[in-house]
Formats: C-alpha cells, sequence, structure tokens
C-alpha cells in the first residue's frame, strides 16, 4: 500500500480493503465458477469421456487447496500482494488456454494446475487473512462474511455472462474473455500490498510456518475444525462440478442448469452475510453445525422429492444457503485459536483438508453417474458426511486467545 491509502480516514481504509478482497474473491471464483457449464462441450470437442474431465476438475479442486498453504506461508511473510499478482495471472492464463487442450493431461494442466494453483494463491486463505489484518476486531465477522459473499456475487454475475458470451461467440472464445476478465482484478495486489504487521506490532509474535502448522496440528480442536471442512470440499465440490449432470439426469431442459448454479451463487450471497452477522454473536462451533446439518436435511428431502423444475430451484436456493458459509466461521475460529500473525498459513491448512475433500466430490460424481446412470450414491454419502461434520464440531473447545495461545506454548 501506499502511504496516502495508510493516511485515509479509517472506514474509507476498511472499505477500500474490502472493495479489494471481494473484488478479487468476486472475479477469481466467478470465473472458475462458469467451468462446469463449458463441461459438455469440452467432451464434445475432446471425446475424452465424462470421467477424464472429471479427473481434470477434481485435480484442480485438490491443487487449489495445496497451493494455499504455501501461498498463505508467502503472505505472511512478504504480503499479499505479490502473491495475488501471481496467482491472477495464473489463473487468466489457465482458463485462457482451456479450449486448446485435447488431451486429459492438457486439461489436467489447464483446469487442474494453472487455474486452480493460481485461484489458490488468490484464494480465501490469502484474501481473508489480508482483510482480517487490516481491519479492526469488533468488524471482522461481518468482513470475512463480505469477502465470502463476494464470491457468489461472481458466480452469479458471471454465469449470465457465460451464458451470453457462449450464445455471441461460442464456448472457445467465451472461455477465453472470461480469462481475460480476471485481470480486472490486478489492482487488488496493490491495495492489499502491504507487508505483515511487524512482530513488535502484532498482538502476538508470528511464528514460522512450521512451528505454527505443528503447534495446530496438536491440538485437537483444530483437528475436528479441519476434518469438517473436509465434508464441505467434498459437498461444493461435487455441487459446483455437477450440479448441471443432475439437472440433466433428472429429465429437465438445459437452462435449469444454469438457473440453478445462479441461484447457488445469489442465495450464497445471503447465506455468507447472515453467518458474517451471526458469528458475532453465537458460537461459530455451534454456527458450523448447524450448517452441515441443514445440508444433510436439504438433500434427503431431495431425493424423496418429485425431480419438477422448482423442486430442483428450490433446493439449489437452499444449498446456495449453506454453501460457502462455513467459511467465516471457520477462519473465524482458527483466528480465535491462534491469533492473526499465521492465520493465512493456519486457515491454508485447512483449505487443503476442504480440497482434499473437494477432489474426492468433483471425481467421484462422474465416476459414479459413469457406473450407475445417475449420482444417488453420491448423494446418500454426502448426507453421511454432512451428519458426521454436524457431530464432530460439538466437542470443540472455542477457547479464547491467551489461553489456547499458552496452552499451546506449554
Amino acid at each position: 500500500m501506499t502511504d496516502s491509502f495508510k493516511t485515509m480516514p479509517r472506514h474509507w481504509a476498511v472499505w477500500v480493503v474490502l472493495l479489494a478482497a471481494a473484488g478479487s474473491a468476486a472475479l477469481t471464483m466467478g470465473t472458475r465458477s462458469t467451468m462446469s457449464l463449458f463441461l459438455g462441450s469440452i467432451n464434445t470437442s475432446t471425446q475424452l469421456g465424462l470421467g477424464s474431465i472429471s479427473l481434470a476438475f477434481a485435480v484442480g479442486q485438490l491443487f487449489w487447496g495445496l497451493t494455499q498453504p504455501f501461498a498463505g506461508a508467502m503472505a505472511d511473510r512478504v504480503g499479499a500482494g505479490r502473491v495475488l499478482l501471481i496467482g491472477l495471472t495464473l489463473v487468466a492464463l489457465g482458463v485462457f488456454i482451456t479450449p486448446w487442450m485435447a488431451s486429459t493431461a492438457g486439461l489436467i494442466f489447464a483446469i487442474g494446475l494453472l487455474s486452480a494453483g493460481g485461484a489458490g494463491m488468490a484464494g480465501p486463505a490469502v484474501l481473508m487473512a489480508a482483510a482480517m489484518r487490516m481491519i479492526p476486531a469488533e468488524r471482522r465477522g461481518m468482513a470475512t462474511g463480505i469477502v465470502n459473499a463476494a464470491g457468489s456475487v461472481g458466480q452469479f454475475v458471471m454465469l449470465p455472462i457465460a451464458g451470453a458470451l457462449t450464445l455471441g461467440l461460442g464456448w472457445v472464445s467465451a472461455v477465453q474473455v472470461l480469462g481475460l476478465l480476471v485481470l480486472l482484478a490486478l489492482p487488488a495486489a496493490w491495495v492489499l500490498g502491504g507487508r505483515p504487521p511487524s512482530p513488535a506490532a502484532a498482538a502476538v509474535a508470528p511464528l514460522s510456518a512450521r512451528a505454527a502448522i505443528r503447534i495446530a496440528l496438536r491440538d485437537p480442536s483444530y483437528l475436528m475444525l479441519a476434518a469438517g471442512f473436509f465434508v464441505c470440499g467434498f459437498h461444493v465440490a461435487f455441487l459446483g462440478t455437477h450440479l448441471p449432470g443432475v439437472v440433466a439426469a433428472c429429465g429437465l431442459p438445459l437452462q435449469y442448469g444454469a438457473w440453478s448454479l445462479a441461484l447457488l451463487g445469489l442465495f450464497n450471497i445471503v447465506g455468507s452475510l447472515a453467518i458474517g452477522w451471526a458469528v458475532g454473536r453465537w458460537r461459530m462451533k455451534s454456527l458450523l453445525s448447524l450448517v452441515y446439518a441443514t445440508r444433510a436435511l436439504a438433500v434427503l428431502l431431495f431425493l424423496l422429492s418429485p425431480k419438477t423444475g422448482a423442486v430442483m430451484l428450490v433446493f439449489a436456493s437452499v444449498m446456495g444457503l449453506t454453501f460457502f458459509s462455513t467459511i467465516p466461521p471457520t477462519v473465524g475460529l482458527v483466528a480465535k485459536f491462534f491469533g492473526t500473525g499465521n492465520i493465512a498459513t493456519l486457515f491454508g491448512v485447512v483449505m487443503l483438508v476442504h480440497q482434499v475433500g473437494g477432489f474426492l466430490g468433483a471425481w467421484l460424481g462422474g465416476k459414479v453417474f459413469e457406473a450407475n446412470g445417475n449420482f444417488d450414491l453420491v448423494w446418500y454419502i454426502d448426507i453421511g458426511l454432512a451428519v458426521a461434520a454436524a457431530l464432530i464440531h460439538l466437542p470443540i473447545r472455542e477457547a479464547r486467545l491467551p489461553r489456547r495461545l499458552s496452552g499451546a506454548a506449554a
């Protein structure tokens, strides 16, 4: 950041930080969410089969998570701006070259490594850590809700744009234009580019990445939090990748796939803002249990209901309320456990576990459909995992920061 930014009135500086972090999340996550719309076009063009193409998307889910602990450690050390600059450039490049990839290996390189790796570097671990460091503590819950909601704003806005571009330009040019749009987020790298606070200025001096991870992995509450986030990854990756396929398997018109994805994003805005407001008022572990229990019940009711267009849109809306609403209380608990000095690193590790679940959700969805001609088995697995996640958060000790740090030091 420049000196002129630092001398802004405090309330203006908060909104500039939020705009930068939220804008980056909207463009990167919005663009990546559109890629599932092109899954059928990629299959028609390459003739690789749904299983092979799902593998590329699944590798992307995994690599998005793998990059976040390292990106978080870099951001904790040198600041978020440089990491964000590299990440946005890689996302744009990976999306742009996707239509030229005619093999499974090529799709894995473009979608699974470049695009997903760049999105990991410009992902929640870096963006939310930067926002939390630069925003007063009393506003962090709502701030993380806003940044989280921005990803869904991007999804809701970019999906109709992707559809219009496809109709006007064809799917190849549409994908490449979407890749270039990601570069509009580059100014955010300047806004969020300040170095992390020095140890002397921080309330708790940051540790090395290795030391912070070692302490965190000895904390049962942190491990339970990560286990629950694995379930979140399975759920959102399956929906994000295969919801258009679920719509088609139900015999509904193609446009319901785009509408369902758009409603998923629209209602996630509501869910993210609501959970951000609730974070400062109720126990975060209880909020997480409620979200996972709601998912399990909604999927069960969907399986028992007739598969009409109205049912599909209502289901997508309910899923949207819970889609990424797990992120604000999860990052809030990490900050509450260990402070903000190493938050990008430690939340990055939790995001890695999330994306291991995401890999399984995206890949298993394609394999189950190829084997059975439907997604029923994945839905039953999802219900079981959601119930387990609702229960595993209950024993978490939501201790105050000084108590948790003193215990870790001992």
